[in-house]
């Protein structure tokens, strides 16, 4: 298996033992880790849901950039919340982000999340050859 390290420093550093993504399958396939609301540039938190849900998809854009790609060639996103209550203004947000067909997605409520996120996604991305 061919596997290459996509590393960017306009999405925030890995703050542990993974990648910012793995692109595979001779370079059509990637990988994008879990983002969560870091600012690549101060490495700290954004405050608010709202912030949290914009600074996510500013970070995965950035790592699908560096990957070749951009959002739209996202295939599968997973979103973690730890409070589903706003799942809806992940939807509002998504839509300034992606444009249709969007990519197949799940949604899953989860107790919490790195350095006290409300939100992490997470995707897999296909490149055109």
């Amino acid at each position: 298996m061919n596997k290459q390290i996509i590393q960017t420093p306009h999405a925030p550093a890995a703050i542990g033992t993974y990648s910012q993504a793995v692109k595979v399958s001779g370079g059509e396939t990637v990988y994008l880790s879990g983002q969560i609301g870091l600012d690549a540039s101060t490495m700290q938190m954004v405050s608010g849901i709202e912030a949290q849900i914009q600074q996510v998809f500013l970070n995965l854009r950035a790592v699908a950039a560096a990957s070749g790609g951009s959002l739209n060639d996202i295939v599968k996103l997973n979103i973690f919340l730890t409070d589903l209550a706003h799942f809806a203004r992940v939807n509002e947000i998504m839509a300034t982000y992606f444009e249709q067909p969007y990519p197949a997605r799940a949604a899953i409520g989860v107790k919490e999340l790195p350095r006290g996120a409300l939100v992490e996604m997470d995707a897999v991305m296909v490149l055109q050859g």
